[in-house]
């Protein structure tokens, strides 16, 4: 005998009601309802995976082009500069997850050309340090990071910001920081005419538009500072960088500020951490209708099974029983739509990069046009914990979905089922 005819009873007769019976009509359409549930449960789990794997590559692909700028760690000193940076760098290099470190200094500003002005943040850097802690040098896409010369007062900013000035390579532009010096005139605020020779594009829309990198002794100047503010720290692994920040602050000397990468952009990562939740609770009730849908599957079988229930009451199955057995019917549509939907939606999102582009070409059309967005083609990051997660919330509300129906079977009382017989 096969494994399956060794099973209860139970299990038996959940598995029959899941299939159509011997040719009848009425039979064959319970099943095709089964199939429809088990089709909305798929489309349900395969949406959500999708969806979930299209955000995480945008913010993968998002923290990928921040932290071509930005640092995952820096250590500040605030009492100002940090005078014994030499040696906070040498003990920050103890950490084994330290793979590279540079000075920097770091302030506010305005830039004034033809009566344009723009804030910015001023990021004193050395050229030749500061690839070992960030990507910027790749992302310079006219001039070059090396040309920041100390005692030039050269400078290289965003692409956007750049363009808001009406900039090109060899031009001009003045730059004023807040804190003001006493003159003859009154307190003014300080400032100096910077050369244009770089135009970086990470592609992240904040950078871009708000941020220029002078060479670090010119900023010393500027802000009047006798040491760099900090240093900036690149690690192996960016998400260690929480623990490994709570590392080196207990460890560096001092009163030193550590903070990582995702702290410097708190309110960008709150607020993708808040639409991710809202999109999986938006899509995770796509599945809750899908898996109710059980429920009137299950009712329709119940209702045209009355007749089955009732013999089964009177060869001696308790209300328990019963119940077990269309608690069987719907968890096995809820599991094989489950799977169906976990299978679907993997192949999609692992193949994404191929799939949108075939529809591009079918359509005439383009998902992200690339004068409008900093990518062209669709991110996808699968993560399998999301999809055990969407698995598993799949599968229980279909199981929740079969409590009424089941129990409702199960107060089927045999003499009034078997009336009308």
């Amino acid at each position: 005998m096969s494994i399956i005819h060794k099973l209860p009873y139970e299990w038996l007769v959940g598995l029959r009601y899941t299939r159509a019976g011997r040719r009848s009509g009425r039979n064959s359409f319970i099943s095709f309802i089964s199939l429809i549930s088990v089709a909305g449960i798929a489309l349900g789990v395969a949406a959500l995976i999708v969806v979930l794997s299209v955000m995480n590559g945008f913010r993968k692909d998002v923290t990928d082009r921040m932290l071509s700028v930005l640092a995952h760690i820096e250590v500040l000193d605030p009492r100002g500069g940090m005078a014994n940076w030499q040696e906070v760098m040498k003990d920050a290099f103890k950490n084994p997850a330290v793979k590279g470190a540079a000075p920097f200094v770091q302030t506010q500003g305005m830039l004034l050309r033809d009566g344009g002005m723009r804030p910015a943040v001023i990021r004193g850097v050395l050229p030749s340090e500061e690839p070992k802690v960030s990507d910027v040098a790749k992302t310079v896409t006219h001039g070059s990071l090396s040309a920041l010369v100390p005692g030039q007062f050269n400078i290289v900013m965003g692409y956007s910001l750049a363009r808001s000035l009406g900039l090109q390579i060899g031009d001009k532009v003045t730059m004023a920081l807040a804190q003001a010096q006493v003159t003859p005139a009154g307190m003014v605020p300080r400032m100096r005419s910077f050369t244009l020779v770089g135009v970086f594009q990470a592609g992240h829309f904040e950078f871009d538009n708000g941020m220029a990198f002078v060479h670090m002794e010119d900023a010393q100047r500027m802000e009047r500072l006798d040491a760099p503010s900090g240093i900036r720290l690149r690690i192996a692994d960016i998400h260690q960088a929480i623990p490994v920040a709570q590392q080196l602050e207990a460890s560096l000397p001092g009163h030193l500020q550590v903070r990582d990468w995702s702290k410097q952009n708190k309110t960008w990562f709150a607020a993708v951490q808040t639409e991710k939740k809202m999109m999986l609770i938006v899509m995770a009730l796509i599945i809750t209708v899908a898996a109710f849908n059980l429920v009137s599957t299950l009712v329709m079988t119940v209702t045209d099974k009355q007749a089955d229930i009732a013999i089964l009451r009177t060869l001696g199955s308790s209300p328990r029983s019963i119940m077990k057995i269309f608690i069987i019917q719907g968890a096995v549509i809820g599991i094989l739509g489950t799977l169906a939907g976990v299978g679907l939606g993997t192949v999609v999102a692992l193949n994404i990069d191929v799939i949108v582009p075939f529809f591009e070409r079918l359509f005439g059309t383009q998902v992200l046009p690339s004068d409008i967005y900093q990518v062209s083609a669709l991110p996808s990051d699968l993560r399998w914990p999301d999809v055990f997660g969407i698995g598993g919330i799949a599968v229980l509300m279909a199981f929740i979905a079969t409590i009424y129906p089941s129990f409702t079977a199960s107060r089927v009382k045999p003499a009034e089922a078997l009336r009308y017989e």
